[in-house]
C-alpha cells in the first residue's frame, strides 16, 4: 500500500471516530433532556407522551414501579426490530439513548417537579421533550420503539408509517383518559402536538432551505442575476424537452425560504413565462451553499 493510500485510510478512520463520538455526545444530551421533561414536567402532573413512553407512564402509574424500568424493558423488542429493519448502527444508538433516558428518569424521580400548573407543564414539557427527541433523531437514533414497529407493520398493512403511529397514539391517549381522567388525556394530546412541532424544528432546522429548478430561454441572464443579487451559487444542467425535443439549460440552486420571493421576482424580471419548481430541503451539507456578499 502506498503512502497516499495509507494517509487516506488514517484520515478516514479519524473522521469515522469523530462522527461516532459526536453522535454519542448528542444522543446522550438528547436522552437526558427527554428524561428531564418526563420527570420534572409531565409524569408528576399525569401528562403523557405518545408511543412506548406513554404506555410506560400508564404502567408505572398503575403498578408503582419506576418509569425508567418500563421504558427500557418495553423498548427491548423494538431494538431487535430496528436492528433487522434499519441497521446495526441505528439499533445500537437507539439502545444507548433509551438506556441513558431510563437512567435519567430513575435518578430524577426524587427531584421535585418545576411547577404543578398544567398549562405550563404541557407547553414547556412538550417543547423540552421535542427538543430532546429531535436531537437524538438528528444524530441517527430513536428514543421510542413505536417508529420501528410502524416500519414493520407498514409492510403487512395497507397503512403508512405515520398513520400507524397515529392509530397507536390514539389508543394510548384513550387509555390515558380512563386511567388519568379525560382532562389529563386532552392535555397529553396538546403536549404530543407541541413536541412533534419542536422535533420538526430541531431535525429540519430553523433556517429551512429550498431547492429551486428553473427552465427558461433567458437562463444565462437569470443565473448571473441570482449570483449577483442573491449571492447564491447556481448550477447549470443540460436537459431536453420531451415534447419539443429541443435542448434546454436548467438552473439548479439552493436558497433559504426568506429568499424565495426575491428569487421569483428576479426570474420574472427576465422571463415571466419561465418554469420554476421549488421544493423543501431538510438539510444541506458541503458544496458552496454559504451565501456570498452582495455588493
Amino acid at each position: 500500500m502506498n503512502e497516499g493510500a495509507t494517509k487516506l485510510k488514517v484520515r478516514s478512520k479519524k473522521a469515522r471516530r469523530r462522527l461516532f463520538l459526536q453522535r454519542i455526545l448528542f444522543v446522550t444530551i438528547g436522552a437526558i433532556i427527554m428524561g428531564v421533561s418526563l420527570e420534572l414536567f409531565l409524569v408528576p402532573n399525569q401528562i403523557l407522551d405518545g408511543g412506548i413512553t406513554g404506555i410506560s407512564i400508564i404502567l408505572s402509574h398503575l403498578t408503582g414501579f419506576k418509569l425508567g424500568v418500563f421504558i427500557f424493558i418495553l423498548n427491548l423488542p423494538f431494538f431487535y426490530i430496528g436492528y433487522k429493519q434499519i441497521g446495526k448502527t441505528f439499533a445500537i444508538t437507539t439502545l444507548y439513548g433509551i438506556t441513558i433516558m431510563s437512567i435519567t428518569t430513575v435518578l430524577l424521580t426524587p427531584v421535585h417537579v418545576f411547577t404543578d400548573d398544567l398549562l405550563l407543564c404541557t407547553v414547556f414539557g412538550g417543547i423540552i421533550l421535542g427538543v430532546g427527541v429531535g436531537i437524538v433523531i438528528r444524530f441517527g437514533g430513536c428514543l421510542d420503539g413505536t417508529e420501528a414497529l410502524a416500519i414493520l407493520l407498514n409492510k403487512k398493512l395497507p397503512f403508512s408509517v405515520g398513520e400507524i403511529i397515529l392509530f397507536v397514539n390514539l389508543f394510548i391517549f384513550t387509555c390515558a383518559g380512563f386511567v388519568f381522567t379525560w382532562k389529563f388525556a386532552m392535555y397529553s394530546v396538546i403536549t404530543y402536538f407541541i413536541a412533534s412541532k419542536a422535533i420538526d424544528v430541531v431535525v429540519q432546522g430553523l433556517d429551512e432551505s429550498k431547492s429551486v429548478w428553473i427552465i427558461s430561454n433567458e437562463i444565462d441572464e437569470i443565473g448571473e442575476a441570482i449570483m449577483a443579487r442573491l449571492g447564491r451559487g447556481v448550477t447549470y444542467l443540460n436537459g431536453e424537452g420531451a415534447f419539443s425535443g429541443q435542448d434546454k439549460k436548467v438552473i439548479f440552486c439552493v436558497i433559504t425560504r426568506l429568499e424565495e420571493a426575491k428569487l421569483k421576482s428576479i426570474v420574472e424580471e427576465f422571463d415571466d413565462h419561465a418554469f420554476i419548481a421549488v421544493g423543501n430541503i431538510s438539510e444541506v451539507r458541503g458544496g458552496r451553499f454559504k451565501k456570498k456578499d452582495i455588493h
